[in-house]
């Protein structure tokens, strides 16, 4: 099909020019580096930029809003991976059977009701719902708990309200949670991490709630926007959804440019050991960069015309679930999630109609950058 039109990229010219960009967050000078091999590169050399660094790894840092650190991404090998094999088996049930059908089921019925309606706010009624319903059956926890979930809104942490406030209301319920587990263990997430070891021993208390926080945080409104942000592309460009009605196996590379041009993460923090010199920019010891996956997805040196949304695009080395060690475990879960989507609405949706939008915009000092929707609602046309 042919591409559409361009999609704002606030750091072509710096990509173009240094390679980086000196970015200020709440006081922190942060060089973020910009280009896809340089991006890659850094990825993967953690003893130069590590990701032992409790609460700095995002950006902004979040010491604010939890009181622990997130595992396994805020470790370094060897520890990250010995504590990946403890919860991979988990995001790994994206893969399974049962769980693929039980997802196929759950998009549909959410896609039926909002067939019959006149219309469906998107980001808050369909795509956080669908998030956190569907988070339950990689859980293997009832669907019902999803309820409680959906109440904390497209963010944990900064999803209106004072953020510390709602820290401590997820690390509440995963206290309970957990307590629930010791004393009436099952075959759930929170029962396993009360069970799993680590070099021989149980795991503490604080390294399961390093885990839970992560899985509640870490890929909740990435997601969310996600979809959000495919569901408008489909609306403003109905032959796209022609396009993979024609062709069902078409959604796959379709999805993957999805996931590349609306990375809804703009950038993951590092933490240099010692004294690093980052494309001419010195940063000191304990000083953070930032890897920019955002940018690195629309290097012209990586994609041939990447200001263009090309749903047959291949190769697509995207970095939308980041590179290495620190590869994102929710991306078989997130691909389920999409691939189904997309293939639910070529059998179900005749059309999408966008009503109105409103554009979730990450403004710093040195950028602005569109990354999904705070609200979009749509028609839904049936078949």
């Amino acid at each position: 099909m042919n591409p559409t039109k361009p999609v704002p990229d606030p750091f072509r010219d710096h990509r173009k020019a240094a390679g980086i960009l000196k970015c200020d967050f709440r006081g922190e000078s942060v060089p973020m580096i910009l280009r896809h091999e340089d991006v890659r590169r850094a990825a993967k050399d953690w003893k130069t930029f590590s990701s032992d660094a409790p609460f700095r790894v995002p950006i902004p840092s979040e010491e604010d809003v939890r009181t622990m650190r997130q595992l396994p991404i805020e470790t370094n090998p060897p520890e990250h991976t010995e504590y990946r094999e403890i919860v991979e088996p988990f995001f790994l049930r994206a893969k399974n059977p049962v769980v693929v059908a039980e997802i196929a089921a759950l998009i549909d019925r959410m896609l039926v009701d909002a067939l019959g309606r006149e219309s469906i706010e998107v980001v808050r009624e369909f795509a956080l719902p669908l998030q956190s319903r569907a988070l339950t059956h990689l859980l293997n926890v009832p669907e019902a708990e999803a309820e409680t979930w959906i109440g904390w809104g497209t963010h944990v942490f900064r999803d209106g309200g004072e953020s510390q406030k709602k820290g401590a209301v997820l690390e509440t319920y995963l206290q309970r949670r957990f307590d629930q587990a010791v004393a009436k263990p099952g075959e759930d997430f929170f029962s396993a991490l009360t069970k799993a070891t680590f070099r021989g021993r149980l795991l503490t208390r604080e390294e399961m709630m390093g885990f839970a926080n992560l899985t509640f945080a870490g890929g909740r409104d990435t997601i969310i926007h996600s979809i959000s942000s495919v569901l408008a592309y489909l609306g403003k460009n109905p032959e796209a959804l022609e396009f993979l009605r024609q062709d069902p196996s078409r959604i796959t590379l379709a999805s993957e440019e999805f996931f590349r041009v609306f990375m809804p993460l703009t950038h993951i923090g590092r933490v240099c050991p010692v004294e690093t010199d980052v494309h001419g920019v010195t940063v000191k010891p304990g000083g953070r960069v930032s890897l920019g996956w955002a940018s690195a997805n629309r290097d012209e040196a990586a994609f041939e015309c990447p200001h263009e949304t090309r749903l047959d695009r291949k190769p697509n080395p995207h970095l939308s679930f980041g590179f290495g060690a620190h590869l994102c475990l929710g991306a078989p879960h997130a691909r389920l999630l999409l691939r189904t989507l997309l293939q639910k609405c070529t059998e179900r949706v005749a059309s999408i109609t966008v009503l109105a939008a409103k554009d979730r915009v990450e403004t710093e000092a040195s950028y602005q950058r569109v990354m999904g929707y705070e609200s979009l609602t749509v028609k839904l046309t049936p078949l």
